[in-house]
């Protein structure tokens, strides 16, 4: 049974919200920033010298498939259970995953894992960890300490993940689908190298673009309300009442879209499809100069 944590069960939660239920026990906070190399931050040392008090940090690139050549594929669930499982974290927790870009770059691709093995008791925090600092809140230094679980993860939802043999079948006309790449615009276009070395430029063929920055209030770094997210959606000509997959550059960005789309159904879900699927390859793997 999922533990009730000020009544919450939204995909998004307001700093206040957090502030006002932190100490309570069955509340997990996680630090789950990421970020680009070309961007020039290190969030493991942002981490250590600031952050949520409490709050554990979950690497994006620890919890992934080692074995894999392609950047931040899903791990096995087993290795996912390792990880939550030394965090300290219970099956029936409420897990809040936050970032420090503002804009929720990784937070929503930590938000996805869990929701993918099973951890549905999951949110993630609106505005990240500037909306909790800018009201002077308290922050703590250093790594958290946590003692081991017996964590397991659930059954692994298979509809939240597409992989390069279901694009494929997107692309031939074969599925209803509609692929959304959530890169920057001049990167879908081809106008800018693309950061990491051996891919191509361009786009998946019918691919829409919507960058992930967009689903954020620029002015207020706080998500866009879920009238706006329905608005911008329609705008791109996306159906919400049809099946979305998600692409980005590694699989993180694009579960903002996800995220995105889960905030819409959440205030009223008539007219909302399927949850959004992550094509966890991306264009780390469609855009090889290989294939």
């Amino acid at each position: 049974m999922e533990r009730s944590v000020g009544g919450s069960r939204a995909p998004l939660v307001s700093a206040a919200w957090l502030s006002a239920h932190i100490a309570e026990p069955g509340l997990v906070v996680l630090d789950c920033s990421w970020y680009l190399p070309h961007m020039g931050r290190d969030p493991n040392a942002e981490y250590l010298s600031a952050h949520i008090p409490g709050a554990l940090r979950f690497d994006l690139d620890e919890v992934s498939d080692p074995s894999s050549d392609l950047p931040h594929m899903l791990p096995a669930p087993e290795v996912f259970a390792q990880v939550a499982e030394r965090l300290g974290i219970h099956a029936d927790d409420f897990v809040v995953c936050y970032d420090g870009s503002g804009v929720n770059l990784s937070a929503a691709r930590a938000w996805w894992m869990f929701r993918v093995f099973g951890h549905r008791n999951v949110a993630v925090l609106n505005g990240g960890f500037s909306a909790w600092a800018r009201e002077t809140r308290p922050v703590q230094r250093g790594a958290g300490r946590t003692l081991p679980t017996g964590y397991r993860s659930g059954e692994v939802d298979c509809t939240l993940i597409r992989d390069r043999a279901a694009i494929e079948q997107i692309v031939a006309g074969d599925s209803d689908a509609q692929i959304v790449d959530c890169r920057p615009a001049v990167r879908f276009s081809g106008e800018q190298e693309e950061p990491r070395p051996g891919l191509r430029r361009g786009s998946i063929p019918g691919s829409r673009n919507l960058p992930f920055g967009e689903f954020t209030d620029p002015s207020t770094r706080l998500s866009l309300t879920p009238s706006q997210l329905r608005a911008l959606l329609a705008e791109r000509g996306l159906d919400l009442a049809r099946p979305i997959v998600a692409s980005c550059g590694s699989g993180v960005s694009a579960c903002t879209l996800a995220l995105a789309v889960e905030v819409i159904r959440a205030a009223d879900p008539g007219g909302v499809g399927p949850a959004v699927a992550i094509y966890d390859g991306s264009w780390a793997e469609w855009g090889r100069e290989s294939r």
